[in-house]
Parts: structure tokens; C-alpha cells; sequence
């Protein structure tokens, strides 16, 4: 089971709020996940990023891989350093 850190989209529509959550790859964006780890709210200035760092730092240490929005929010939160390519 490959696992990935990832966001699930809640909320009304054009009013998105997001959980980032750990789920089964195979599983669709909205359906099962395995734990929620935070939450994303693009509507706030600036959009409000919670995050709790040490479930998400355990999680990649046992393999999940985060997708690319996921990552840029695990970033900003700083749960993975940045690195400069």
C-alpha cells in the first residue's frame, strides 16, 4: 500500500476548504484516508495553514510521499526543509 500526503476538498462551492490528510494512493480524493493531519484554508489573507508537525514528520519517515500542493504546505509549515536545486 503506497501511502501519500495529500488534500481532500470540503466546503461550498467556490468556497474550497481543504484537510491534508494521509490516504492509500488508489483511493479516490475525497474517499478513505488513514488519518487527517491538518487543515488548508486558500480563502483567508494570508490562507491559514494548520498543520500538526510531529504526525506529519512521522508519516514521511515511514514512507508517505506528499503530493506537490501537499509538500508546498508542509514547507510553509515547516515540517520539510526546503532545498534549492
Amino acid at each position: 500500500m503506497a501511502l501519500k500526503i495529500r488534500l481532500t476538498r470540503l466546503g461550498d462551492k467556490k468556497a474550497p476548504f481543504y484537510r491534508v490528510v494521509v490516504a492509500d494512493s488508489r483511493s479516490p480524493r475525497d474517499g478513505k484516508f488513514v488519518e487527517v493531519i491538518g487543515t488548508y484554508n486558500p480563502l483567508t489573507d494570508p490562507a491559514e495553514i494548520k498543520i500538526d508537525n510531529e504526525k506529519a514528520a512521522q508519516w514521511l519517515k515511514n514512507g508517505a510521499q506528499p503530493t506537490e500542493t501537499a509538500k508546498e504546505l508542509l514547507i510553509k509549515s515547516g515540517v520539510i526543509e526546503r532545498t534549492t536545486k
